[in-house]
């Protein structure tokens, strides 16, 4: 059974996934970048090769969904599986169903924030980086991101609040952390965590741990891991082909330094009701 690790890109995916690694897959709660091997990445080729070669057509792709799941399930084991792909139904074809997944931690960010480091990541301006959020999309199957390098398939977003939304209201065991509650109170969110996991995993866990997980997986720790060449999951810049930092700016990426106001009012209007709920507004 699959514990989905969902979030739309750029919204501390890597960050949970590091927090649950140490948590589930060490004994003392130290971090390193292999940890976070044991939670993979989902849709990806290995996953659909015995069904198709046909990685970047959606319509392809959403026949096998669940049969993928099924064989990823095959050893009866709770794995961690990290996507950006969007909840979602394409005619009777399902992203996922209740006998493949056991629940949900998804991970929510401001999307005003998610404009500069969206902008970071995928080498846009901010003008097209707002058009990104803000539209539905396919990441893999126009080869727009580096997907090809990475082995990674066709994935559906949809937009910004279209992604939450699914995410929320197909879910089942349904854990929301915000980004923004992981830097203001880390140890309170990790609190959260380990009161939903146990639910589905067995851990050890004692204050010892939980301090080390806080201090080990903190950003600052986590770019200068990156820094020291232990990180691997890097974007490449379209012209130079050097590696873009994947851990920026963090805690000091705010979007009233960064976003002018007519895209900032864009943001706001479009995603009104979804920002007031999650209370961005």
């Amino acid at each position: 059974m699959i514990i989905w690790l969902a979030s739309y890109p750029k919204s501390g995916n890597t960050w949970i996934r590091s927090i649950i690694s140490s948590l589930v897959y060490s004994q003392n709660g130290e971090f390193n970048f292999d940890l976070i091997k044991s939670i993979q990445q989902y849709p990806v080729e290995k996953n659909f090769k015995q069904f198709t070669n046909n990685f970047t057509n959606i319509n392809e792709i959403k026949k096998y969904w669940i049969l993928s799941q099924d064989k990823i399930n095959l050893d009866g084991k709770v794995k961690f599986l990290k996507t950006h792909h969007i909840n979602c139904k394409i005619n009777e074809f399902s992203f996922t169903n209740n006998a493949n997944t056991c629940s949900t931690i998804y991970i929510v960010r401001d999307p005003r924030n998610l404009v500069n480091s969206i902008s970071n990541h995928f080498d846009k301006s901010k003008q097209e980086s707002t058009e990104f959020i803000m539209t539905p999309r396919l990441l893999g199957g126009e080869k727009e991101d580096d997907s090809e390098k990475k082995g990674h398939v066709v994935t559906l977003l949809g937009n910004w609040g279209e992604h939450y939304k699914y995410w929320k209201q197909n879910s089942e065991n349904f854990l929301l952390i915000k980004y923004e509650d992981l830097i203001h109170n880390t140890n309170k969110e990790l609190e959260k965590i380990i009161k939903f996991l146990k639910k589905y995993v067995i851990f050890e866990i004692n204050e010892k741990k939980k301090e080390r997980i806080i201090n080990t997986t903190n950003f600052d720790n986590l770019r200068n891991m990156e820094k020291q060449g232990l990180f691997n999951e890097n974007a490449f810049n379209k012209l130079s082909t050097e590696k873009i930092n994947f851990f920026h700016q963090g805690p000091e990426n705010k979007w009233q330094k960064f976003l002018d106001e007519d895209l900032r009012k864009k943001i706001e209007k479009k995603f009104n009701d979804e920002m007031k709920e999650l209370g961005y507004l």
